[in-house]
């Protein structure tokens, strides 16, 4: 199969492609499975099908975070998802999800959960999203992603947006990560997307990973809104698996967070959807949702005020 036959399937659907791959693809990469319509169609393959895709070894997956319930699923069906990170600016690769020989097994999922670690000739760091420090890679402390190398962008063509570089030549990813000591990073948010409630920092897509565990959801996207005591609050979108339309409520969803995330982290409000819009890449289009979003109601601040 090549790169045409590859993107004429896709443009008719998931189950077309899976009817394609007969074990001359060795991997697929940069595909995007919010919609988790691959895996559906996989799911409900037969044995002979499985055996195809099979041979697929792995799946390089870059334009949104994958998700536990997803990764699990892929491993499932006998595809292993390989996580990376990067941007046009680094060429592409900016990290790679490599597990070291000294994890133990019992911690390799989660590690492969991460965006891995920097590709070789790859410098990275994270710093404040305040005051620009530089943070400890201690898995704890997030901050944008900046990096540099000999392949990374050093600025734009006629000089366009130079403040995407620092003083000491340090590319603004405009991603928000962090690293453990072993140097792996993991994505939690975009600088425009990460919410600011209280003087405390939220990650979206955190929160989204945590809802979209839910085993009757099928995606999730949330956004910041205004607050008027909290400048900022959570609000999550969020579309339910086709079967279970019309009979999940809010407070099942909110009970299903309660033990995952902080209290504060918890959404004021659940909106279900029919589809979460995407970009041209296939991530979600938080831009839209905000456009298009119904302030917090009342109830909900006056609930967020109590906490």
């Amino acid at each position: 199969m090549n790169a045409l036959d590859l993107c004429l399937d896709l443009s008719r659907g998931y189950a077309t492609l899976v009817r394609r791959l007969d074990g001359r693809l060795g991997s697929l990469h940069g595909l995007s499975f919010a919609d988790y319509a691959l895996l559906r169609e996989l799911s409900q393959s037969d044995e002979g099908r499985l055996r195809r895709v099979d041979l697929a070894e792995r799946l390089g997956l870059t334009p949104s975070a994958v998700t536990r319930s997803l990764m699990e699923g892929m491993d499932k069906v006998g595809l292993r998802v390989l996580h990376a990170w990067g941007m046009t600016e680094t060429s592409p690769i900016g990290s790679m999800g490599v597990v070291r020989s000294w994890i133990p097994e019992a911690e390799r999922l989660n590690i492969r959960l991460k965006q891995g670690v920097p590709a070789p000739g790859v410098e990275i760091r994270i710093v404040d999203l305040s005051t620009g420090e530089e943070l400890p890679w201690d898995g704890v402390a997030f901050g944008e992603i900046q990096c540099r190398g000999p392949w990374i962008a050093s600025g734009y063509h006629n000089d366009a947006d130079p403040g995407k570089i620092t003083e000491d030549g340090w590319f603004r990813t405009g991603d928000v990560a962090t690293m453990n000591q072993d140097g792996y990073i993991t994505i939690v948010d975009r600088t425009k997307d990460v919410i600011k409630s209280g003087g405390e920092w939220i990650s979206s897509v955190e929160l989204e990973g945590a809802i979209m565990a839910h085993p009757k959801v099928l995606e999730a996207a949330v956004i910041g809104l205004h607050h008027p005591k909290w400048m900022e609050r959570p609000v999550a979108y969020v579309v339910l698996k086709p079967e279970f339309r019309g009979q999940v409520t809010p407070e099942e969803i909110l009970g299903f967070l309660s033990d995952k995330v902080a209290r504060w982290w918890l959404p004021d409000e659940i909106r279900f959807i029919d589809e979460v819009p995407k970009t041209s890449t296939m991530k979600f289009d938080k831009k839209a949702l905000r456009v298009t979003a119904e302030p917090i109601k009342e109830e909900a601040r006056a609930e967020a005020q109590r906490t």
